[in-house]
């Protein structure tokens, strides 16, 4: 599927629905570089959520967190990110290895705004910017294919309390979390 097009059931429930003039004004907003709006808004990002699917085709999706700025545009149609230790199934990784397709979703919920991304996702264990990130194992790229603002309606308004103690720190030893310890998961 190449940018702004649409499928059959995606055609059927504008339809449906009276959407279609809408749907279709609305692929002018789709790009396939980063505005600067865009750029800012990943920037600023502490969070965003990964979709990824496996060699059946069946979808997962995933949190990915850390300060701000960990997710680094490289340019306008490349944005990049640390891969951190989590609970070792390497389950969106390991996909990305076998299908490179990825669609990330980045959420403000203070300021109510949502930003998706399509693109084409690959790993490197020797990237350049891995030196940038304290305890990463590996840098992910994704190359951009369509990036859009994304109708906030439904966001609920949320504040962080604070910061996961287990975003890795220069400086300091990342905790490890208590499941990890579980004598159930020991060798």
């Amino acid at each position: 599927m190449k940018v702004h097009d649409y499928h059959q059931g995606n055609r059927q429930l504008q339809d449906q629905f009276g959407t279609r003039k809408l749907a279709d004004r609305l692929t002018a907003r789709v790009s396939e570089t980063l505005s600067p709006d865009a750029r800012e808004f990943i920037a600023k990002a502490s969070m965003f959520f990964l979709a990824t699917c496996d060699d059946r085709g069946l979808p997962t999706c995933s949190y990915k967190g850390g300060d701000p700025g960990f997710v680094r545009v490289v340019d306008d149609r490349t944005i990049a990110f640390p891969n951190y230790d989590g609970n070792g199934k390497y389950q969106s990784m390991g996909n990305i290895l076998q299908n490179s397709n990825a669609g990330l979703l980045f959420i403000d919920f203070e300021g109510q705004q949502r930003l998706r991304l399509q693109g084409e996702a690959s790993i490197d264990e020797d990237d350049p910017l891995l030196a940038d990130y304290h305890e990463a194992q590996f840098i992910v790229r994704v190359a951009i294919s369509e990036a859009y603002a994304n109708c906030p309606r439904y966001i609920h308004k949320l504040r962080q309390v604070e910061p996961s103690k287990f975003v890795p720190k220069v400086g300091r030893e990342t905790p490890q979390p208590e499941w990890k310890s579980s004598p159930d998961l020991q060798d």
